[in-house]
């Protein structure tokens, strides 16, 4: 009964779901993996396949144990270990759910809700395994007993099962006390592993409530489950009876519930003896009511399906089954039978006729059908049986049982017979008399059904009840019934986990079989249940899963074929809706013909034959005739039409109403809409329809042809191939044309068959020579109507020749030439009339000639000579020649060569293939047939292998004894080798290994001598079986056994050249192949390597084994053979987090389950794809140190102990599976525990390094966690007593400072505590306004945020520039700086291209042809590799050329080269190699830090380019979101003009710390300018006027570019106090406020301008440049906020400041907060597009460059990741990312004031955090430019990390598709920059260096060969004299 545990608990351990799970539950606790999408659907399409489909799922954390169907309500209740779900029938998806566990307990202890219950045992944590799960439909009630507190239950609410409906005990009032039993509590079984079974009974007469009906396995003392201790507290034997019926209603006396429902009590319980016990182990498999709704007034009973385990230790003992009956009440008027008074039980014996060993005792599952009783099997263990099935099916009749246990009543009660039936005397209520005649008694047929107060004994029937088996299969764990049709459909749950469908006739005879995996290796639960309200659906239960499985996937089967040749009971033919459905799926299916059934057979399916089936395309046809057979309803009266395809119909009618055959009628589809017909042929075939209702049901074809296309199709065989076609064809000579209508022919004879028709006959022709000329006679048959015509000879497309009559059967063709450059050529001949190309007389038998070539194929004397004998006149002279008609005959040919032979020896035999190649080695066959000779003995040629002149392949005759000899060719002339041929005798000796498995693949090695002779060799096993994969050497023989049949020794057989057999009696022993039985662990990090252990048998004779996971799996890993029943193996690597299938390959062979594959319990592919074992695969393990520190110092010579921190994961690994090295010295491992490892280093630490990785291992998984760092010991000591005498002398003095100073400060204390009081109170008011807009500006931004106009992009050209040349470039001097601009008449100004390199070269024209040939000279130079790369190197290595020119050098050379990026890009790759050599040897993660070098530049620059694209398209507008989010929120509130500092800022130093109140005011001002007419605009009352000018030309000019804006000083702003004043405001004037000596700046609150105040603005003439710009006023002046003495550290004393509220700067903070959370999501937005792949544009670039990096590394044995991780993180987010979000202007026109820039430092800052890998040691010091993103970072790095990820993880780019790519960029921007001023900048640096490149030039081994230094001086000679002046002159 351990499979049946908790009520149907698991018995094996979880495997991973099969299928994703649906919507999670909401309670967090480990869930199953999900299989990869891959296997998903490979498993899914298996099940369609099947006939099943899993239609839904629910996954279960813990083991399940008991579900219950709700089928009026739709519900599903699912009780699993700890928990309880409600769940909707239809998907499974979660309603409600109730934890019941775990809970302290004792199964010694009493249930605590028993009053005064105490117990002295310990109480421990205590899982909760469901043991009764019964719906109670009349009270609205689920009854739930767990194994907890002995078995309690609970009576939860119908429809919420998280609610108790019922609480028992009851909380009852002091006045109504309940009393409680202990026998009231103990329900259910309080073990895990025993059994229960529940069946809520309907209330007896009389009665308001239900009965519960409790079967459970007794866990008492002396019992497997009781706890084993001294113990003798036994609360179950007393309280918990095996089988009891208790009370249930709920709505009555709860003091009576769950009492044994009769007093005196025992009548209704059935409890076994305490000395029976042993022997009466009870395990209960299912309680169930028979017939569940018996008509009115009928019996029903209910039934307990029960086994009684075999004794132990006794071998003769069985399990016995039983089915035991109890009657219910009949009707609703009927009394209560007592349980004692109706309990009857008979044996259930499930036996084949195979005797003991077909036996199957042990009872598994039942499910009740209409009149059958269907019982799975297993069979005991013990009995030898190895080839029969474990499990078997058996069928009992209801019927059966009822005449049985009729018949014991009789014998007990009225003629007693011992040998039938007993007295059950092995349970306390069987004590007593046994069976005796009653007197004169006749019993009624209940009193025999069920017993009587008189008869009140259980009894026990002695003969069981036997079965033949109906199926057997192994691991049968559950069964479900259906009858449908004449069909009974089992469904069969496997322990396995998966789900059989068998479809039995009416002689319970299989007809047909699917399979489905539900989930692999999880047993499904022994009950199975329809769903009560769709009996087209099957719940089902495994370890871990509760599925809703579809009994038919009929929608599989496209054909009626299909779908009724499946045998499926569930599947019809729906005729009308062609397709196959269930038969409730498919209209009208209740009557006849409209739904044809397995039953009926595919004879049955709706055909259709149409008349006429061939048509003529010429001819008029009325109609078509339909003949209708099959299964369909009569069409007659239904809308029908022939549907030909492609929206083309006719109407269709049938006369009158028939079933079987009908007929129709139809129209022909028009001739101009007949399909075209085919190249090269006569016909096209038609399929069409019967459409009815909108719907094909029946098919069928038919033919149109014409007859006319046959001389077409076949143009030299016209008249033949007309009389022999299939269709009624006449042929017409006259016209030379096919008909179908013989009166179209005119009068002239023509022929009626093919043999008539006039044609070729063919004629052998000699063949001739090219280029001659030659007459070519052609007889002809049935020509002499043709005889007048003129004719030509056709031998091809062009070469056409006259043809002259003989006589009527016979013509000439002229002086034909023919010619021909091959060795021989075939020309066809064929004869057509003169003038009308397309006309043949017919040629049956093709007409060719043959013309061949002397000169060409004949290389030697013998070639030439021997084409004799193919008619080729040839004659040989220092080459082959033609043959003139008056030379002699040719003469001999010199003697043969022989050049090599092979093979050099061969058997004593004879019989080797003996290959002689050289050189006229005879002309034809006859030359050398009997002329070639090894010495004395003949060597025979094979004439098919012969080649004439060049190879002679000849078999080898047996030799007397071994010799050698040369080999001899006599052809006239005798030829001999130079090398020896030798006869030698092999020997074989031994055979190693001598066995191997059965499934082949043992690789064996035959021992011997002159093994390898010959030309062929054969390995034999069994004398028929070839051994393969030969390989050989003198004295071995190497080769793979094939699979044997049976295992059995097999003679091997050694054969030379198909000769005997090599006498050595060698035998190989088959042996019974190797059997895997398990493997540990089942689970592995994802990087594999992980030891897993194969258990099985016969490893012995494995000599290779691998393992392979499916689909997610990367490389197969070889395992190692430890013994005969061990294998170790490392887990391969995994793709992805999953479980997934594992394979082992055995010597080669994939190995299976060879129980599975006999038993043919899986289809093949089922069995293919399936594995009996599976691997878990989990993230790999995470380690740390235990602080998290980076670096560990340590003082050589001590002892060193390493604490590591280990992540929870749930792998389970052991110690022995951690490796911990620091350096190459491993630590020793002392201590692991879940969280934390302990290692030990006992011997000395090299302390040459300095520095030792500390690195972990497990498996093929590394992680680098610390580094330690070595140190002095002695300096250590010396610092540590030094700082002890410091602090000891500081501890002195401090106690004395503190005692003088203690007694001052109370004085001050009193004073101080008032002071803090109202600071206290301001600070609150601060954080209460900072949160209050914390959450206002959230909501606000959001709203308020909305741009009208596009995004103000820059072109690439000013993007290329302005990141080019920041401030490095000598190019961008002042001089270049943009002019001052003009307004326009609307206010903006253009923008101007002034950069040099956008516009033209200016230089004059005297000047520019030598210029220009220079600079075109020099541009060659630079596209020189060598030139460019030494000129590099001589730049860098001067001193003074300062990295300001270096910057501008790469600049310069990225605009010269933007046309060839493919070269700019090799140039970089090899610059970038130089640089990583020297970081490599020096620091590598310092490389690509700084731009200090040329190459860095260029490759800033490279990235740039590259990455313009993806910055326009996906990172620019989250951008330029956040940047005008920064702008809106900073304007939210008060900015100091001066300053610059803000009330809202994300920089601290910008942070105005002071609590300055402004309002907002909301001003209606009107422009003409920016082509808006007024507005109203929003400004700060505490706002300058400068400030207001620039809102208000932001409001207007939103939609153009910033560089077109006028400017605040070029406008004045005038304010209509009223309709007749009117003032200019300005930021300083005569009314301006003096403050300490400070004219304070004006602003709106000044001017006392009132909401919605009118103003007015326009361009001003004179600009006001008095004031200067505003923030550059000097402070000693003028201020507008804060006087800067406000925010100094010690405030002077002044009036002002007298009468502020004091508050601490840092409450400010806050503010910081405040607007990092108001601007989060763009700054998340932006974050997340700048690390997302797009996957329609992928980065290409990065991926190059990333992999070009790693790379370079693995050369360089760089494998530290963080390493990598710094270089990729320096030349893309460092080296380009950072610098876009610093400098939004290189991007955007826009204004970047130096708040805006403030505040993208932080947030650069952020971004260089979250690509960093170094931990932020941040504390409460720490500045707060990074405390402020400290929280986000960590997720910030794990999208880095992702991305970096996903780049490594895409599709490597090849170097072509990389150059396409830089190509395509090229040619996007073309023409955008002058070159030619980069190349004369370029030039300046050359000029300024010219000695030292010379130097260089000359020092360089390339470039002296090509004379560089020569070109370079050509270019200085070009350009120097002149450059300067022109220069000066430009």
């Amino acid at each position: 009964m351990a499979r049946r545990a908790a009520g149907g608990a698991p018995r094996s351990a979880r495997a991973a779901a099969t299928s994703p799970p649906p919507p999670r539950p909401p309670f967090r606790a480990p869930r199953p993996c999900p299989l990869p999408p891959l296997l998903l659907l490979l498993l899914l399409g298996a099940a369609r396949a099947g006939a099943l489909e899993i239609q839904r799922r629910f996954p279960s954390p813990t083991p399940t144990n008991n579900f219950a169907l709700d089928g009026a309500a739709g519900t599903v209740y699912l009780a699993a270990v700890n928990r309880l779900y409600q769940l909707s029938s239809a998907n499974l998806s979660l309603e409600a759910e109730a934890a019941v566990g775990p809970v302290a307990d004792s199964p010694l202890c009493h249930a605590p809700q028993l009053p005064q219950a105490s117990c002295e045992h310990p109480r421990r944590l205590t899982d909760n395994y469901n043991k009764i799960l019964q719906l109670d439909p009349g009270q609205g009630l689920v009854v739930v007993c767990g194994s907890i507190y002995q078995g309690f239950c609970q009576l939860r609410r119908r429809g919420n099962i998280s609610a108790v409906a019922v609480r028992f005990p009851p909380a009852a009032p002091s006045a109504e006390p309940v009393t409680v039993f202990p026998s009231m509590l103990n329900v259910a079984a309080n073990h895990p592993n025993a059994s229960t079974v529940g069946l809520v009974l309907p209330p007896a007469a009389g009665t308001g409530g239900s009965r519960l009906l409790v079967g459970a396995t007794y866990t008492g003392y002396g019992s497997a489950f009781f706890p084993r201790n001294r113990s003798l507290e036994d609360h179950r034997f007393e309280n918990t009876p095996e089988i009891a019926i208790r009370s249930l209603d709920a709505r009555g006396d709860l003091a009576k519930l769950f009492t044994f429902d009769l007093n005196p009590s025992d009548d209704n319980i059935l409890k076994i003896k305490q000395g029976a016990k042993e022997q009466h182990k009870l395990g209960f498999v299912r309680a169930f009511l028979h017939p569940p709704d018996p008509p009115r007034g009928a019996p029903s009973y209910a039934y307990l399906a029960l086994t009684s385990e075999a004794r132990a230790g006794d071998k003769e003992s069985q399990a016995r089954s039983l089915l035991a009956r109890i009657c219910l009440p009949r009707g609703a008027g009927g009394d209560a039978k007592k349980l004692t008074e109706s309990y009857i039980q008979l044996g259930l014996q499930c036996a084949g006729g195979a005797g003991r060993g077909d036996l199957y005792s042990r009872l598994v599952s039942v499910f009740p059908a209409r009149e059958l009783l269907f019982a799975v099997f297993e069979r005991p263990q013990g009995v030898p049986a190895p080839r029969a099935a474990p499990a078997a099916l058996c069928a009992f009749s209801f019927a059966d049982v009822q005449a049985a246990i009729r018949a014991a009543r009789t014998a007990c009660f009225v003629e007693p017979a011992s040998d039938v039936v007993a007295v059950l005397d092995s349970v306390v209520q069987g004590t007593g008399p046994g069976c005796d005649s009653k007197r004169n008694i006749q019993l009624q047929p209940e009193q025999l059904d069920c017993g009587a107060a008189h008869l009140q004994h259980p009894l026990s029937i002695l003969q069981p009840l036997k079965a033949t088996p109906v199926f057997r299969a192994p691991g049968l764990s559950s069964v479900a019934v259906a009858s449908v049709s004449n069909y009974t459909v089992v469904f069969l749950g496997t322990a396995s986990g998966r789900l059989l469908k068998i479809n039995l006739n009416e002689s319970m005879q299989v007809v047909s079989r699917r399979v489905v995996t539900v989930a692999y290796g999880e047993p499904v639960h022994h009950v199975m249940q329809f769903d009560p309200a769709d009996p087209g659906y099957l719940y089902l239960m495994t370890s871990h899963q509760m599925v809703r499985v579809k009994v038919a996937a009929c929608a599989v089967h496209a054909t009626c074929g299909d779908c009724v040749g499946a045998a499926d009971a569930y599947c019809g033919w729906c005729a009308l809706e062609t397709r196959c459905t269930l038969q409730q799926d498919c209209a009208n299916s209740s009557q006849q013909h409209f739904w044809t059934s397995a039953s009926e057979g595919p004879g049955r399916c709706p055909t259709m034959t149409v008349l006429p089936a061939e048509i003529d395309v010429r001819q008029e046809y009325p109609g078509m005739i339909l003949q209708i057979s099959g299964s369909l309803p009569s069409l007659s009266g239904m809308e029908m039409a022939c549907d030909y395809g492609n929206n083309i119909r006719t109407v269709a009618r049938v006369p009158g109403p028939a079933f079987g055959h009908q007929i129709a009628y139809c129209n022909l589809l028009p001739k101009d809409q007949f399909p075209p017909f085919p190249p090269h042929q006569d016909h096209v075939t038609v399929e069409m329809s019967v459409r009815v209702n909108g719907r094909n049901i029946v098919r069928a074809n038919f033919t149109i042809y014409d007859c006319s296309r046959i001389g077409q199709v076949y143009p030299h065989t016209a008249c033949t191939s007309c009389l022999s076609t299939q269709w009624p064809c006449f042929w017409c000579t006259q016209q030379h044309t096919c008909v179908s209508n013989q009166s179209r022919c005119e009068a002239s004879p023509n022929p009626t068959s093919p043999q008539d028709c006039p044609q070729i006959l063919p004629s052998p022709l000699v063949p001739m020579p090219t280029g001659s000329s030659q007459t070519i006679p052609v007889r002809l048959a049935n020509a002499a109507f043709f005889q007048s015509a003129a004719l030509e000879c056709n031998f091809g497309q062009e070469d056409i020749f006259e043809a002259v009559w003989v006589n009527e059967s016979a013509v000439l063709c002229n002086q034909v030439v023919l010619h021909t450059t091959q060795k021989s050529q075939v020309f066809p001949l064929s004869l057509q009339l003169k003038g009308r190309p397309a006309r043949f007389l017919d040629s049956p038998d093709p007409m060719t000639v043959e013309v061949y070539n002397c000169a060409m194929g004949s290389p030697d004397c013998s070639q030439c000579l021997g084409r004799e004998d193919l008619g080729h006149l040839c004659v040989w002279s220092d080459s082959c020649r033609l043959r003139g008609p008056l030379q002699p005959l040719p003469g001999a040919c010199p003697a043969p060569e022989i050049r090599a032979i092979e093979p050099l020896s061969g058997p004593l035999d004879g019989g080797t293939l003996l290959t002689i190649h050289g050189r006229n080695l005879g002309r034809r066959f006859s030359d050398v047939a009997h002329g070639v000779w090894i010495g004395g003995v003949a060597c025979e040629p094979l004439a098919d292998r012969y080649t004439v002149s060049e190879e002679i392949v000849c078999v080898t005759g047996p030799a007397p004894g071994a010799f050698s000899d040369v080999v001899t060719v006599n052809v006239s002339k005798e030829g001999k080798s130079r090398e020896r041929f030798s006869y030698v005798l092999p020997l074989v000796h031994s055979l190693e290994p001598a066995m191997g498995p059965k499934a082949g693949g043992t690789r064996i090695t035959i021992h011997g001598s002159d093994l390898h002779v010959g030309s062929e060799l054969q390995v034999l096993l069994n004398n028929t079986e070839p051994c393969t994969e030969l390989m050989r050497t003198e004295t071995s023989i190497a080769c793979t056994v094939p699979g044997g049949t049976l295992p059995a020794p097999v003679p091997v057989c050694v054969r030379f050249e198909h000769r005997g057999c090599v006498r050595g009696n060698l035998t190989f022993w088959y042996m019974r192949n190797p059997v895997i039985i398990a493997i540990s662990p089942r689970r592995s990090p994802v990087s594999g390597g992980r030891t897993i252990t194969v258990a099985g048998e016969r490893f012995h004779m494995v000599q290779n084994v691998s393992m392979a996971v499916h689909h997610i799996g990367r490389q197969p890993t070889l395992c190692k053979v430890l013994n005969s029943t061990l294998i170790t193996c490392p887990s391969p690597g995994a793709l992805s987090n999953a479980s997934a299938p594992v394979d082992f390959f055995i010597n080669g062979r994939a190995y299976t389950d060879e129980v599975a594959v006999a038993e043919e319990l899986l289809d093949s592919e089922e069995a293919q794809r399936g594995s009996r074992f599976r691997l878990d695969y989990l993230p790999d393990p995470q380690f740390s140190t235990a602080k998290r520190e980076k670096w560990i110092k340590h003082h050589p010579g001590e002892p060193l102990t390493l604490v590591i921190h280990k992540e929870q994961d749930s792998l389970g690994l052991e110690s022995h599976e951690y490796r911990v090295k620091i350096g190459q010295v491993a630590c020793d491992i002392q201590i692991v525990s879940e969280r934390v490892i302990h290692c030990s280093v006992n011997e000395s630490l090299g302390t040459a390094e300095g520095q030792l990785p500390i690195t972990v291992q497990v498996g093929n998984f590394n992680q680098t966690i610390a580094t330690l760092q070595l140190g002095g010991s002695e300096t250590a000591i010396i610092v540590s007593i030094v700082i002890c005498s410091v602090l000891l002398l500081l501890s002195v003095v401090a106690l004395f400072v503190f005692c003088t100073k203690s007694r001052r400060a109370e004085r001050y204390w009193q004073k101080t505590l008032l002071q803090m009081e109202e600071m206290e109170s301001q600070i609150r008011e601060e954080i209460r306004k900072g949160f209050a807009e914390l959450q206002t500006d959230m909501t606000d931004l959001t709203k308020e945020l909305n741009r009208s106009q596009g995004i103000p992009f820059l072109e690439y050209k000013h993007f290329v520039t302005r990141t080019f040349f920041p401030k490095c470039s000598s190019l961008y001097e002042e001089r270049y700086i943009l002019p001052s601009q003009t307004l326009n008449s609307q206010g903006s100004s253009p923008v101007q291209e002034t950069h040099p390199l956008l516009g033209e070269w200016k230089i004059p024209e005297s000047c520019r042809p030598n210029m220009e040939e220079g600079i075109s000279l020099f541009s060659s130079l630079l596209n020189n590799k060598h030139f460019l790369i030494v000129f590099v190197h001589a730049l860098e290595q001067q001193k003074d050329f300062a990295v300001r020119d270096r910057c501008s050098l790469a600049s310069l050379l990225t605009i010269a080269l933007h046309g060839k990026l493919e070269y700019y890009t090799s140039i970089m790759k090899e610059l970038l190699v130089d640089l990583i050599d020297a970081s490599a040897a020096k620091n590598p993660k310092l490389m690509l830090r700084r731009t200090e070098s040329v190459v860095e530049k260029m490759l800033t620059n490279w990235m740039s380019i590259c990455m313009y694209s993806c910055l326009r398209e996906t990172v620019g507008e989250p951008f330029f979101l956040l940047l005008c989010a920064i702008k809106q929120q900073i304007n939210k509130g008060s900015i100091d003009a001066i300053t610059g500092k803000a009330r809202y800022t994300l920089n601290e130093e910008w942070l105005l710390r002071e609590n300055i109140e402004a309002k907002p005011r909301n001003l209606n001002v009107s422009f003409q300018g920016c082509s808006m007419d007024s507005l109203s605009v929003r400004a700060m009352d505490t706002d300058t006027l400068t400030q207001v000018k620039e809102k208000i030309l932001e409001a207007f000019c939103k939609n153009v570019p910033y560089s077109q804006w006028p400017r605040a000083e070029d406008v004045d702003l005038e304010w209509f106090a009223s309709s007749t004043q009117s003032y200019i405001l300005r930021d300083l004037d005569d009314t301006s406020v003096v403050e300490d000596g400070r004219k304070k700046l004006n602003t709106l609150a000044h001017y006392k301008i009132p909401e919605g105040a009118s103003l007015a603005m326009s361009l001003t003439d004179k600009k006001d440049n008095t004031l200067g710009r505003v923030k550059d006023l000097d402070t000693e002046k003028y201020f507008h906020l804060v006087l800067p003495t406000d925010e100094l550290a010690e405030p002077k004393k002044s009036h002002r400041q007298s009468h502020r509220k004091k508050v601490l700067p840092e409450i400010y903070l806050t503010r910081l907060l405040s607007t990092k959370g108001t601007l989060q999501k763009f700054l998340d937005d932006l974050f997340k597009a700048i690390l997302s792949i797009r996957e329609d544009k992928p980065p290409l670039a990065v991926k190059y460059f990333f992999d070009f990096l790693e790379e370079q590394a693995e050369k360089r044995g760089i494998s530290d990741p963080d390493t990598l991780h710094i270089w990729k993180t320096n030349s893309l987010p460092l080296r380009f990312w950072v610098n876009i979000l610093k400098n939004p202007q290189f991007v955007f026109d826009i204004d970047k004031t130096d708040h805006i820039d403030a505040c993208l430092s932080v947030i650069a800052q952020a971004f260089i955090d979250a690509c960093s890998i170094s931990d932020l040691q941040l504390g409460k010091d720490s500045p707060t430019n990074k405390l402020l993103y400290a929280k986000e970072i960590p997720e910030y790095r794990k999208i880095v990390q992702r991305y970096y990820k996903q780049i490594h993880d895409m599709t490597p780019l090849s170097e072509q598709e990389m150059n396409a790519h830089l190509a395509e960029e090229s040619r996007k921007y073309q023409n955008e920059f002058n070159t030619n001023v980069a190349m004369a900048e370029i030039y300046k640096y050359a000029k300024r260096y010219r000695p030292q490149i010379m130097t260089a030039l000359e020092a360089n081994p390339t470039a002296r060969r090509t004379q560089l230094q020569h070109k370079f001086e050509q270019v200085v000679a070009l350009m120097e004299d002149n450059i300067y002046e022109c220069y000066s002159e430009a």
